[in-house]
């Protein structure tokens, strides 16, 4: 268990020296906001689609394999339900112009920078087909549900959530899993460094973000420790709890409640920019509960192993 712990933190403590390192190129204006929308337009819509079809690639076709992809999409289902039900008696109270924005930043995690890396370092293989799933639920569920909370029922788009970079790398990935389509060497060598770009790119790439951020105003922000402890306290103590009774494989548990307890997703700010709500709020949402989930991860993962 302990060296679990210690790949755990070790490795969120790799993530965030490659965000200081954006944090540094933010600070010093060398990247630009141009830029950095193009690096993510090139992580969502390349990177993590292709780290979906790699996952499938590198699996065996077998029966506990097929399996582990059923169970791994119920629990990822049943994870967003739960969440979509719990989260908003806590912020029931919250004046309406901010609850959205709230219940949005605490239900989405920032599964495909912070969970991608994370998942693959300390699970390896089994833990991504976990993670790729997670992607896909949440890539059609925060168009769905999470537009509602934005901007209410106008900004719901169907198309948008099954026709994104997320859920179209899942769809190709499962058929060519199920056709047990081999790729040639040099064409899947391609594929995995396009798919080793992602650490480092998203994490540069959330460090520069963070440097826009006013830190002093981050700190006397009360809603903002709400919003952070919830996502990264209560969240990944309810999914444990309510996870634990299924007998579900180490793999599929550590890796859904790992998932859980990721920082609030960027797409937070996204939704906040396309329906006029406020961004600044997202962005401190988003920049805390980055900082604080190098001590909330490892702990995550301890308990997980504890209660396993």
């Amino acid at each position: 268990m302990l060296e679990s712990i210690q790949v755990v933190g070790g490795s969120v403590l790799t993530l965030f020296l490659l965000i200081a390192v954006g944090f540094f190129m933010g600070k010093k204006a060398l990247l630009s906001p141009q830029a950095l929308s193009q690096l993510s337009t090139l992580l969502l819509y390349i990177v993590c689609p292709i780290i979906m079809i790699n996952t499938f690639l590198e699996q065996d076709h077998t029966s506990r394999t097929v399996r582990m992809l059923l169970v791994a999409g119920m629990v990822m289902v049943g994870t967003y339900v739960l969440n979509m039900i719990l989260i908003p008696i806590f912020f029931r109270r919250t004046p309406r112009a901010e609850r959205g924005v709230m219940q949005f930043s605490a239900i989405y995690g920032n599964i495909g920078f912070m969970g991608i890396p994370l998942i693959s370092a300390v699970l390896g293989p089994e833990g991504m087909l976990v993670t790729v799933t997670g992607l896909a639920m949440f890539n059609i569920s925060v168009w769905t549900h999470g537009a509602f909370l934005m901007g209410g029922r106008a900004e719901v788009s169907l198309k948008k959530a099954l026709l994104n970079p997320g859920t179209i790398g899942f769809l190709v990935a499962i058929v060519l899993f199920g056709l047990h389509v081999e790729l040639p060497g040099p064409v899947t060598d391609a594929l995995g460094y396009i798919g080793d770009l992602n650490t480092p790119l998203a994490m540069v790439v959330v460090g520069a973000q963070m440097a826009a951020v006013d830190l002093p105003s981050l700190f006397r922000d009360r809603r903002v420790y709400g919003v952070t402890a919830v996502k990264l306290l209560l969240i990944p103590a309810v999914t444990m709890l309510v996870l634990l009774p299924f007998g579900l494989d180490r793999v599929t548990y550590t890796a859904a409640v790992i998932l859980s307890g990721c920082p609030v997703a960027g797409t937070a700010s996204l939704f906040c920019q396309l329906t006029g709500k406020d961004t600044g709020l997202a962005a401190r949402f988003i920049t805390l509960s980055t900082l604080l989930c190098i001590v909330t991860l490892p702990l995550t993962a301890m308990v997980a192993e504890l209660l396993l």
